[in-house]
Formats: structure tokens, sequence, C-alpha cells
């Protein structure tokens, strides 16, 4: 079992920035590939970014290229997104998820672990 907990979430001005963090505790967690996804209301779940367990590979959707960063603390066991360039289509509930996955993936179904999810708000 893996449990997560996200935080960091907030209300920022476009353009400007805020940093996810995830805390997860329970087993394994160094093995676990991570990934942030982000539902808006009234829209399905989508996928954000991505790490491998390593952390030395990413992935990101096109919408967030560029402007926002994951990265990965197995010492610390967890997980974290900085966003920067915040746009207002960026706001939503952002989820960690973790998964016992060899590969990244932007499936909402491939990943077992899911947070409760924080709220971003960005104003225009």
């Amino acid at each position: 079992q893996v449990q997560l907990v996200e935080s960091g979430g907030g209300l920022v001005q476009a353009g400007g920035s805020l940093r996810l963090s995830c805390a997860a505790s329970g087993r394994t967690f160094s093995s676990h590939a991570m990934a942030w996804f982000r539902q808006a209301p009234g829209k399905e779940r989508e996928f954000v970014s991505a790490i491998n367990w390593g952390g030395g590979t990413t992935y990101y959707a096109d919408s967030v290229k560029g402007r926002f960063t994951i990265s990965k603390d197995n010492a610390k066991n967890s997980v974290s997104l900085q966003m920067s360039g915040l746009k207002p289509e960026d706001t939503a509930v952002y989820y960690c998820a973790a998964g016992s996955l060899n590969y990244l993936s932007d499936y909402v179904g491939s990943y077992a672990y899911w947070g409760q999810g924080t709220q971003v708000t960005v104003s225009s």
C-alpha cells in the first residue's frame, strides 16, 4: 500500500508560480512511477506529468511542457510539481498518483494509488 497526501495548492494570478508537493508513505515508494493529474469542473481527469522511479525520466502533457517541472526525492518519499507561467486554464484539482510501472503512462488506469487532491486556482 502507498498513501499519498498533496499540498501546496492555492490561488495565484495568471503568470504566477506554485509548487505542489506529494508526501508518500507505505512501502516500496522508490519502485513506483509517480504522476500528477488534474481535473477541472465538468471535465475528465487529465494527465499532467510523470516521473520514473529513479527520477531520471520525465514525461509532460503538451499543455504544460516548458512551464511545469516534476521532480522526485526517494530519500524524502516525495514528488513535487513546480508550476510557472500559470494560466487560467490550469485551474483544477491536482492529484498525485503512484503505480508499479516500468514505463511512464498518461493513462489514469495505470496508477493504483491516488491522493485526495489539492485545488489550484489561477485568476486572470
